[in-house]
């Protein structure tokens, strides 16, 4: 996968080039180029911004730049090149939410462009133009504000390079994360654990060690229903219950959690500790 990153503080995605991610552009796996937005300037103060139509606080990116950027970076391949069309990635708190759905979806395009704005935000011509020649995807990462794209990024670009073919030593990883399709769909990951046994008092959880590889997966799941229901509950009402069997009815019912035919809804009876750990264990 190629990924071209415009934005006016290259020197932030730094982090990049190490850990996993790093690791995969080393080994081909990833193509990363950050590109200075000012390059494509042409005054001596080298201006990406300017006040906004119609006033207000702040400054607005200018389109210019942005769109000499776009044509570079888009005529830097072979017009008969399989990259083609790529997808501009647009990183924005206006944007709909980045998922772990969305972060599969990118992972199938061989080519991303991202965006990084600053300030108010791209003079929205870019975006407009932009949608004429590519897909584009406007995402935010939260409810929250960052003082531009950069952050957005390097959690995009991870969360959807660990994705890719050969990136993580063993691809089912992937599968057992948190919101990943299939069995984790709308559910968050439970507790994980590692040697030693003990520690300060404090036990692994007997079936961990028990070898029984099917009570395990039955125990990581009542583990990821309660791990959800403590704190995410809105997602349980996600789930579909048609994938659900007896033994996670149970599990929801224990937690407060009713499924009906096309629902799963709360019962108003959620217990004191709804959500907690179901294993036991000594205080600190």
């Amino acid at each position: 996968m190629r990924v071209d990153v415009i934005t006016i503080f290259p020197e932030y995605l730094a982090p990049l080039g190490v850990s996993l991610i790093g690791k995969a552009a080393d080994r081909g796996l990833l193509d990363i180029r950050a590109h200075d937005l000012r390059d494509w300037t042409h005054d001596v103060h080298r201006t990406v911004d300017d006040t906004p139509y119609g006033g207000g606080p702040g400054m607005v990116m200018k389109p210019e730049p942005w769109g000499e950027a776009l044509d570079a970076v888009l005529a830097d391949v072979p017009p008969e090149s399989p990259e083609l069309p790529p997808t501009l990635v647009v990183p924005t708190p206006s944007g709909r939410p980045f998922t772990q759905a969305k972060a599969a979806q990118l992972a199938e395009s061989p080519w991303l462009i991202f965006a990084c704005g600053r300030y108010e935000g791209i003079d929205r011509r870019v975006i407009d133009a932009a949608a004429e020649r590519m897909a584009v995807e406007e995402l935010s990462i939260g409810d929250y504000v960052l003082a531009g794209g950069e952050v957005a990024v390097l959690v995009m670009v991870e969360a959807i390079g660990r994705l890719l073919p050969g990136v993580l030593g063993n691809a089912e990883s992937a599968r057992d994360d948190s919101f990943a399709a299939g069995a984790m769909e709308s559910l968050l990951e439970g507790p994980a654990y590692t040697k030693p046994a003990e520690w300060r008092g404090r036990t692994v959880p007997e079936i961990l060690t028990s070898g029984n590889h099917g009570a395990i997966a039955r125990w990581r799941r009542e583990q990821a229903f309660a791990r959800t229901a403590a704190h995410r509950p809105e997602l349980l009402a996600r789930l579909d219950p048609a994938a659900l069997d007896k033994r996670d009815r149970l599990a929801l019912a224990a937690l407060g959690w009713r499924v009906e035919a096309d629902r799963v809804v709360p019962d108003g009876t959620v217990p004191a500790a709804a959500g907690g750990d179901f294993t036991d264990q000594p205080p600190a």
